[in-house]
């Protein structure tokens, strides 16, 4: 089972708008849920999930905006979850910025949504490229011709609309990979993995069916070729187009592609990653006088690559002043609303070693608050490199007509949730 009700509500609570799918929830229920959650935030025990009697709100946060979904039965959390997702990032496709305003302004436009998205509480068309074909923001005037709704809404292939044509046929794939990692104080890995998508961008005629080759170490298995250069591939999610009864059987990625960008897939590879930048950092405090920093950046791949924009961010002391600075590249800020040193480096190739030294002075009158010991972050884009080691065999477009088309692939390597503790 899934929604009774989706409610959009402001910060004090008051409904701005609202849909009943299925009218077993007493619609002035919602009349609860603020002051439930405010006495949950009291209590410092804030969940997701918050029940009056039989009824149970799902809810969350965007903006100054809440959105709420009621339901009396044992629902499908995940599933109601999802659809509040999909509801914000339709929502902001249509309004860009979702927020109080934009929902007073576009009331009929969210109640046909409303209507489109959920049909007695369950989602039915999420796909805003295809919402916009018949519900659009020139909500005056009503043309015969335009309130016919797309056969795209009822074909099997709701995500894509039939008679799409390009001049020049082109697949562009971005296979693009975050790191994350934390290190300890000794320069001990602690914990890492690779966090991984692939971003599809088709401009294609017609209805064409693409299949993808990666080299997966189970697919590798199943045709008895050689394990060397394959990767293990977990909590794999595909975009609706995949046929996942196709890869279950024989691991091939077929479908017929959604036009323009969309992301294909998503996969995490629990792996021990050696971080790409390694940071030796010294902090000395000399108290009542004086910071003295010191960071040593090395760049840990390949000589042939390059990171791009570069950005180590240091914590300092909250009391910290008068900043100096030396860079043998780049160049450091101070940024005192973050307690942070910002050193840039906009080119950091492979192999290379750089230094950054800070000296900051502290107050005579010592700061009796204890403070936290916020860790070293690193930002970093690498391209034309996966840390992986996944690869893009093939990709093969099947379409009545047999047009040529031509793929593009591009591989990024960028920076997750990438910390490195300190001993200060």
């Amino acid at each position: 089972m899934s929604a009774s009700a989706v409610f959009v509500l402001d910060l004090k609570g008051k409904v701005l708008i609202c849909r009943n799918y299925k009218g077993d929830v007493d619609m002035a229920e919602i009349d609860h849920f603020m002051p439930l959650l405010m006495i949950h935030e009291e209590e410092g025990l804030l969940c997701p999930v918050l029940s009056h009697g039989s009824v149970h709100f799902l809810w969350i946060k965007h903006s100054n905006l809440y959105l709420v979904a009621t339901t009396n039965k044992n629902s499908n959390a995940s599933l109601v979850y999802s659809f509040l997702y999909k509801l914000v990032e339709v929502f902001t496709e249509y309004f860009k910025e979702l927020e109080e305003e934009s929902i007073q302004d576009n009331f009929v436009v969210v109640y046909e949504l409303l209507d489109e998205l959920m049909d007695f509480g369950f989602p039915q068309t999420t796909d805003s490229k295809i919402l916009q074909e018949y519900i659009t923001q020139e909500g005056t005037k009503l043309e015969v011709a335009k309130s016919k709704v797309p056969t795209t809404v009822t074909n099997a292939v709701s995500w894509r609309s039939e008679g799409i044509k390009y001049k020049k046929n082109e697949v562009f794939i971005d296979v693009i990979e975050s790191i994350n990692v934390l290190v300890n104080a000794n320069g001990s890995v602690m914990s890492s993995d690779i966090v991984g998508s692939i971003k599809l961008k088709t401009m294609l005629t017609g209805m064409p069916e693409l299949r993808l080759g990666l080299n997966d170490r189970v697919l590798f298995a199943l045709t008895g070729r050689d394990k060397g250069k394959s990767v293990v591939m977990e909590d794999v999610k595909f975009h609706q187009c995949v046929r996942l009864s196709r890869f279950d059987s024989d691991r091939t990625i077929s479908f017929i592609p959604p036009d323009g960008e969309s992301e294909l897939m998503s996969y995490r590879i629990n792996t021990h990653v050696k971080p790409l930048i390694w940071i030796e950092s010294v902090i000395e405090k000399f108290s009542h006088s004086r910071v003295e920093i010191m960071v040593k950046a090395k760049g840990q791949f390949k000589k042939q690559s390059v990171a791009n924009n570069v950005e180590v961010r240091v914590p300092v002391p909250s009391d910290a002043d008068s900043p100096k600075f030396k860079t043998s590249t780049g160049n450091a800020k101070y940024v005192p609303e973050k307690n942070l040193v910002v050193w840039t480096i906009k080119s950091f190739p492979g192999g290379k070693e750089f230094l950054m030294r800070a000296h900051f002075g502290l107050p005579s009158v010592e700061n009796n608050e204890l403070e936290g010991k916020p860790p070293i972050t690193v930002k970093f884009e690498i391209p034309y490199f996966t840390v992986s080691g996944i690869q893009v065999r093939y990709m093969k477009i099947i379409e009545k007509s047999g047009y040529q088309a031509l793929p593009w692939v591009r591989y990024i390597t960028q920076s997750g949730d990438y910390q490195l503790r300190t001993n200060v």
